[in-house]
């Protein structure tokens, strides 16, 4: 049988090195057309995919099914074999990865089989979640066509379907942030990477709070590297994200008059300080209050901690990592997690989170 290998670019004779010690009697085609990261394996052995895939440098393995020849006409007409192994009920979905020149597209491709074997079988067509996913790699003048169960194919995906969403905590979550003060270039330099983790957790507002008159320029500097930090992690969410990204709004404001506006109905007030309870000594109350908070507004300190008279005021006062004190950049990523990992536990507990992924 034969295998279609993928790894990280220029990985594969790595790769391919360590499965010919592991199956001495395939064949092993190492970048095959001189394609970087495949590696096609022919091998007779039982137990060839399970060996396979004991090599960390390994990423996806493809058991091949059918190979055809690299012609829209062919690939279409291998759907007679393919539908073998869908059932009837199973919805599908067709991917392909063409390497190289064609008078094709991938897009052709999918549309074109997938219409063949829906017009064969009546099975659905499901882009996001298939039952089956029928995978087909064109390299040089074949192609390799697959058929993988959809749970296997989406096992390491960014986004399944039962992943919760963290986005439903982070847009309503404010960051209260007391800025760095000092040279330009160390201010400019702190605010570029707490704008970057704001933008980062896509919260809801980032305010940046003296507690007292400061330098202005230093506060300049520092307000710079927020605006930088913010861009450059924006730009690589536009191109990464599959949904559409806002920037997180920055404004200026006294420390003092946030928490006075801020204490109003279903605002919950969050300071982290290492004065506070541990997390876990508060974490069942805080995340059912969370939940049902319309804000969730989370003072983060700098050089100096949260003014202590402002905790008379806060709904809790939590110490993260006790005897420990973060330095400012990891602030905002420490709380967000850290309250991220008992909010979900409230959303378990509330059956609004399955378990099937545990």
């Amino acid at each position: 049988m034969k295998f279609i290998v993928k790894t990280q670019m220029d990985m594969e004779a790595v790769a391919g090195n360590y499965i010919k010690e592991i199956l001495p009697d395939a064949k092993v085609t190492i970048a095959p057309e001189g394609y970087p990261g495949i590696v096609i394996v022919e091998s007779d052995n039982e137990k060839a995919l399970e060996k396979i895939l004991e090599v960390p440098e390994v990423e996806k393995v493809y058991p091949v099914l059918i190979e055809v020849p690299a012609t829209l006409e062919d690939i279409k007409g291998a759907a007679e074999e393919i539908v073998k192994y869908i059932k009837e009920g199973e919805s599908f979905a067709v991917r392909t990865k063409k390497r190289g020149k064609r008078d094709f597209s991938s897009v052709d491709v999918n549309v074109v089989l997938g219409a063949r074997i829906k017009d064969l079988t009546n099975a659905e067509v499901n882009l996001s979640y298939p039952d089956k996913v029928v995978q087909v790699e064109i390299i040089g003048d074949k192609a390799y066509i697959s058929v993988i169960p959809g749970e296997e194919y989406l096992k390491w995906k960014k986004y399944p379907k039962d992943k919760p969403d963290c986005r439903k905590l982070f847009k309503k979550l404010t960051i209260v942030q007391m800025p760095y003060w000092g040279d330009y270039k160390t201010a400019r330099a702190f605010g570029e990477k707490i704008g970057r983790a704001a933008q980062a957790f896509e919260v809801k507002e980032l305010i940046i709070a003296p507690k007292e008159k400061m330098n202005a320029y230093e506060l300049m500097a520092f307000i710079r590297g927020v605006k930088e930090g913010q861009e450059s992690r924006y730009q690589i969410q536009k191109e990464a994200y599959p949904w559409e990204v806002e920037k997180v709004p920055v404004s200026v404001w006294d420390l003092y008059q946030v928490i006075r506006d801020k204490r109003r109905s279903r605002r919950l007030i969050i300071i982290t300080d290492p004065k506070g309870p541990t997390l876990n000594e508060v974490k069942d109350k805080l995340a059912k209050d969370m939940y049902y908070a319309k804000e969730v507004v989370v003072f983060i300190g700098s050089r100096e901690g949260i003014p202590v008279g402002l905790f008379r005021f806060a709904d809790y006062v939590v110490d993260l990592a006790p005897y420990m004190t973060f330095a400012t950049e990891h602030g905002i990523p420490a709380t967000l997690v850290a309250l991220w990992t008992i909010y979900e536990e409230e959303l378990r507990r509330r059956g609004e989170i399955s378990d099937k992924e545990d």
